[in-house]
């Protein structure tokens, strides 16, 4: 049963939205996610999915997207991305997925999961200044009107996350995972909250997305010793990383 990542497939099965735009890497992506994803990924195994899961606008549309990512191997956990307009409340998405037969996707959002020694945590992150990271900055949702009060209201909600997931480790045998669609440090930009949450709950590895087409920054690296890994779909090739 082993534990693997993956963020920003971008699905559009039911919607016309071209990722090619991000580099060659993106051509044929669909192919690519399910070849990928089934050479490493087991039935038995688990997957986070790291946001903008689909390009659908309303959870209507996206449902042929959540079919496919039901279809391929292993448990998912997913996180709400910037992109992912489809998201609705979970009352709405639990009768979806009672109506497709999907019962191997769940939510990881204000809340946490136990597997095995890991607690996995996780929430979307922000970016409190999109000016600091260009690469970023152009595919940001309409949301960032307000940065500051988005960010605020992330943080709350990795709180939350994390708050579940000490519950989950009572005795504090298991070690705390955190997962989230915007990075939580890139290219000189911090975002603090976030990071002095990290801190605060004794996380010491991260992982995320969001990132396109930029091939050249490390797989992961260390901030203030939390090791922060990125996994974005084209930066892996579309093959899930494995965490554990």
């Amino acid at each position: 049963m082993a534990l693997y990542c993956i963020g920003d497939t971008h699905l559009s099965l039911a919607a016309s939205k071209p990722m090619d735009i991000f580099g060659s890497r993106w051509q044929g992506y669909t192919e690519k996610l399910t070849r990928g994803w089934n050479s490493v990924v087991s039935p038995d195994d688990t997957v986070v999915v790291a946001g903008d899961i689909s390009w659908g606008m309303t959870l209507e549309e996206a449902a042929p997207d959540l079919e496919f990512l039901s279809a391929l191997n292993g448990q998912k956990l997913i996180l709400k991305g910037n992109h992912d307009f489809w998201w609705q409340s979970q009352k709405k998405i639990d009768t979806l997925f009672a109506e497709k037969g999907i019962d191997n996707i769940k939510p990881l959002h204000n809340n946490a999961y136990a597997l095995g020694d890991l607690i996995l945590c996780g929430s979307r992150g922000w970016f409190c200044d999109p000016k600091a990271s260009p690469e970023t900055a152009s595919h940001a949702s309409p949301e960032n009107t307000d940065p500051e009060k988005i960010s605020a209201r992330e943080v709350l909600r990795t709180e939350f996350s994390l708050r579940a997931g000490l519950e989950l480790n009572k005795d504090g045998s298991r070690e705390l995972i955190a997962f989230f669609h915007f990075p939580p440090v890139y290219r000189g930009w911090v975002c603090r909250g976030i990071v002095d949450l990290l801190h605060r709950y004794g996380v010491k590895r991260c992982c995320y997305g969001h990132i396109h087409g930029v091939y050249d920054i490390p797989p992961t690296f260390l901030f203030e010793d939390i090791a922060m890994t990125i996994v974005s779909a084209d930066y892996l090739r579309f093959i899930p990383l494995l965490i554990v």
